[in-house]
């Protein structure tokens, strides 16, 4: 029920569809089609609704952790950890940078895990799986164990088998089929 609903909502809120290729995504690429997962992100209903679907889609690899490259990653992670919490089973949510900080501790991952902790790597929409495969790099560089990344949307151009090419696993809740 929740995953319909996400899904409905994607659609309505997220989904931009044309009939030329007008739209620059972040690889450079043009695309007929832009999905804006940041009006799903930035409602609360909506939010809350990810959480609980994403929660449920990982719960059973039992990470110690939660997050990805920011900004895409972050509400994701917060959602999910928050819902982890009221359900018992608390998750940490951490967040990736870009880059280190050039100041301070000079960390690119913020959070609260440790080595050897095991973590799901959150991406908001997969395109050529680069951002993705930059936060698990910084993931494992930290001494993370990687169970697997997880997108909510795979536009399915290439990235899912890019990154499965570098041995990790990957999932998704929705395929760009699915909501066209």
């Amino acid at each position: 029920m929740d995953k319909e609903r996400l899904k409905n909502l994607i659609k309505e809120r997220s989904l931009k569809v044309a009939e030329e290729p007008i739209f620059k995504l972040s690889s450079g690429r043009l695309s007929r089609y832009y999905i804006d997962l940041k009006q799903i992100t930035f409602d609360p209903e909506s939010l809350y609704t990810l959480g609980r679907v994403m929660y449920e889609s990982i719960k059973d690899l039992r990470p110690d952790g939660v997050g990805g490259l920011t900004l895409g990653a972050d509400p994701i992670a917060y959602s999910v950890a928050m819902i982890s919490y009221l359900e018992g089973s608390p998750i940490k949510p951490f967040v990736v940078r870009k880059e280190p900080k050039a100041h301070g501790t000079g960390r690119q991952i913020e959070g609260l895990l440790k080595a050897g902790d095991r973590v799901v790597v959150f991406e908001d929409v997969i395109t050529t799986g680069a951002s993705a495969l930059k936060a698990v790099q910084a993931c494992q560089k930290e001494g993370y164990e990687v169970l697997c990344v997880y997108a909510v949307v795979d536009r399915e151009e290439g990235g899912r088998e890019n990154l499965e090419r570098e041995g990790l696993k990957v999932f998704s809740l929705f395929k760009v089929s699915d909501l066209l």
